[in-house]
């Protein structure tokens, strides 16, 4: 469960996230809004990256305010980036067990929830290639397979579909879905594929400059005509209008 309180962020002038008070208690729930919303913000408070001026935000009963990221990564919490972090010149497998550094996991143990992870996101024929030689879709689903080891309390997804095709998409989609069970975590999903979100999550929250527009199931809120107007001018043409 996520639990944000009058959460407001501010530089200088701007509050990209203004006076936010939602709690998000589906195993899967997306976050949607314009450019310039306050998502992958909101997103940098959860990690620590970013300190609100006022408000908190607790993970299953555990305020994280004020706590340092690898604290929160010691607690459960893991993220994705719009770009990823996979190195070059390491392995798949070394990409993925870079993560156990931060988890307290024993060396063997590490090595099999990395290998059961990479063979959860369908790349385990890609175990021993290096990072430069895996494809935008294989990048951004070892992303995932990192968030994936160590006892994931809250694994955050910011934009996993972007440069992907139609089919990729529709694998993220299974991956995304199995996630609570493969491991036990909420997810947190960001991603301008409304696709995407209608079919992964149960539950959706709409930003609009830093305020909460909508939130509830997902196809009603999809449908909401303010949410429409607010994000790309409706959503018809990707077929998840009434």
């Amino acid at each position: 469960m996520i639990e944000i309180s009058n959460l407001t962020v501010q530089f200088g002038g701007v509050k990209p996230i203004n006076d936010l008070s939602v709690n998000l208690n589906s195993r899967i729930s997306g976050l949607i809004g314009p450019n310039g919303a306050g998502k992958t913000t909101l997103l940098n408070v959860f990690s620590g990256f970013v300190t609100p001026v006022n408000g908190r935000v607790c993970i299953k009963g555990v305020e994280v305010t004020g706590v340092a990221p690898f604290k929160r990564a010691n607690l459960g919490l893991r993220r994705t980036f719009q770009t990823d972090q996979i190195a070059d010149d390491l392995t798949l497998l070394e990409n993925v067990l870079a993560v156990a550094d931060h988890a307290g996991l024993a060396e063997d143990k590490a090595l099999q929830e990395a290998k059961d992870a990479i063979d959860y996101v369908g790349l385990k024929k890609r175990l021993n290639r290096k990072g430069s030689d895996l494809s935008t879709e294989e990048r951004h689903l070892a992303e995932i397979a990192k968030a994936l080891i160590g006892r994931p309390i809250l694994v955050m997804l910011d934009e996993p579909g972007a440069g992907m095709s139609e089919s990729e998409s529709k694998h993220l989609e299974q991956v995304i879905r199995g996630i609570p069970d493969y491991c036990g975590a909420q997810v947190f999903l960001i991603d301008h594929d409304v696709e995407l979100i209608a079919a992964c999550c149960e539950e959706t929250m709409v930003l609009d400059f830093g305020k909460l527009l909508a939130l509830g199931p997902t196809h009603a809120v999809l449908q909401d005509p303010e949410v429409q107007k607010a994000y790309l001018g409706g959503f018809e043409e990707l077929g998840v209008a009434a």
